[in-house]
């Protein structure tokens, strides 16, 4: 008899138990929000699952084509109290460049353009921090593609920031112009190319 009672009062703990697993909430989803103070002073890296660099490029004159590179890497040095001290500094492979175009891509990280064999990845320093207002800033720095160094300036926005989901994060927006051809790039590129980022950073 008493093995009939545990065996039943077991059982009514398991479908307790099931029960409960079944009704319970589920975990909170806790916004961003264009704040700076929400992203705790500390150091960050890129999250490379929400993260997009885009170069847009255009075609012949017709249209803007857009390439995008999927391995990116960086980190990022932030006090919301003192964002003018701020450091960023960020890689991207040049072979993991993407193209709706058939076969384009490996052309494009081949000898004939990015030569990524040679010159695996580009780099970004910052040398300057330049806050405009609480979402918006400017960040000097310099740009290595293809062994040349050049100066170039992000313009910057807050998108958002909070406790993300057990970590502190917080997610820009920022664009710029090189010239490719300062980088070796041919001509058929023209003398403006567009790099777009959109980036979070995970504090560690």
């Amino acid at each position: 008899m008493n093995r009939i009672v545990t065996a039943v009062c077991a059982m009514t703990l398991f479908v307790g138990g099931v029960a409960l697993a079944e009704t319970a909430p589920p975990p909170k989803i806790v916004f961003g929000a264009p704040d700076p103070a929400l992203a705790p002073a500390g150091s960050y890296s890129i999250d490379p699952m929400h993260t997009a660099v885009v170069a847009r490029i255009s075609h012949i004159g017709y249209s803007f084509s857009l390439f995008r590179f999927g391995t990116v890497a960086g980190s990022l040095t932030w006090d919301p109290k003192a964002p003018a001290q701020s450091k960023l500094s960020a890689t991207v492979d040049t072979a993991s460049i993407a193209t709706p175009v058939p076969g384009f891509p490996a052309e494009l990280s081949g000898p004939k353009y990015l030569n990524s064999v040679a010159f695996p990845q580009a780099t970004f320093v910052s040398t300057a921090f330049r806050p405009m207002d609480a979402t918006h800033g400017k960040v000097d720095g310099t740009f290595t593609l293809m062994g040349k160094t050049k100066p170039v300036t992000f313009d910057v926005t807050l998108v958002g920031a909070g406790p993300g989901f057990g970590h502190p994060r917080m997610g820009i927006h920022a664009e710029t112009t090189i010239n490719p051809q300062d980088y070796g790039l041919p001509a058929l590129f023209g003398n403006t190319t567009g790099l777009v980022i959109d980036s979070e950073f995970v504090k560690q």
